[in-house]
């Protein structure tokens, strides 16, 4: 019997023409009854037997596959960030990761979002809740300093990008001669305005993570911060309010500011494989 349901666990429900997304231990169970296998079987049964088996069906975990072959290119793009990424810095240099967070609505509600009571009870907030616009967050992250620099836009066109790179170069103290600003590939960096104004300042010098590689930039783990500490819960009243309380938050941030110890463990490993991959 735990023959059988090992091998419908590790099966897809829809193969065997059942409308299930994933299988559970009832449904599992259900399966063997229909075809005969056994006259009954509990649900802790099976859940025990699977687990005897390591195997949780009814667990999903998603994976990207990747739009550009793990070629040369792709293994020198990743060297030259690692190298950027853990080789001591000169004093006039800074690296920081860039990238926008967009679409962050203000949602405002009927009624205000009450605190946990007592008693073990949760928050509890309005279900319905109103449009009244957008903002858009382009931010940058010093993962050495654990510093960042966030600017909120109602757009995010080249304009926006350029307003902000030049909101960088007033922030950054004028010994900083080398600016590093790892991006990824969307469009705006790369637009013919932006890719002028590249052009003229000295101080910039731009890295760009390969496709799709964004968990590359430092910047994605703090917005992953900002997205747990700040936006389970978001029913600000307008976007006026939304732009204060997202500068609120950044400086709050920097007052507490400490350096990211980012790990090249599992790159290395990837690294490691490189030339054969390449070859």
């Amino acid at each position: 019997m735990a023959i059988h349901l090992v091998r419908l666990a590790c099966e897809r429900p829809d193969a065997l023409g059942r409308s299930l997304s994933q299988w559970d231990c009832g449904e599992l169970a259900r399966q063997l009854v229909a075809e005969g296998i056994v006259a009954d079987l509990s649900t802790s049964t099976g859940r025990r037997m699977l687990g005897s088996h390591t195997l949780k069906p009814w667990r999903q975990h998603l994976w990207l596959h990747p739009k550009k072959p793990r070629d040369a290119a792709f293994y020198a793009t990743v060297a030259e960030l690692l190298d950027l990424y853990t080789r001591p810095l000169h004093e006039d240099e800074v690296g920081l990761g860039v990238d926008e967070k967009t679409s962050l609505q203000p949602r405002p509600r009927g009624h205000p979002t009450r605190p946990a009571p007592p008693h073990n009870l949760p928050n509890r907030g309005e279900h319905e809740s109103k449009r009244a616009g957008a903002l858009h967050l382009f931010a940058a992250f010093d993962p050495r300093a654990g510093q960042v620099y966030g600017q909120c836009d109602a757009r995010t066109r080249q304009q926006e990008c350029i307003a902000f790179l030049e909101y960088l170069d007033r922030e950054l103290d004028t010994p900083i001669r080398t600016i590093h600003l790892v991006c990824d590939h969307v469009s705006t960096p790369h637009g013919q305005e932006v890719r002028q104004w590249f052009a003229n300042p000295p101080r910039f010098v731009f890295h760009f993570t390969p496709v799709p590689c964004s968990w590359m930039n430092h910047v994605a783990q703090w917005f992953g911060i900002l997205q747990r500490t700040r936006w389970r819960i978001a029913d600000f009243a307008s976007t006026e309010q939304l732009r204060a309380t997202v500068d609120q938050c950044i400086a709050a941030w920097n007052q507490q500011a400490h350096p990211f110890n980012w790990s090249t463990k599992s790159v290395a490993k990837v690294m490691a494989e490189a030339p054969a991959m390449a070859a």
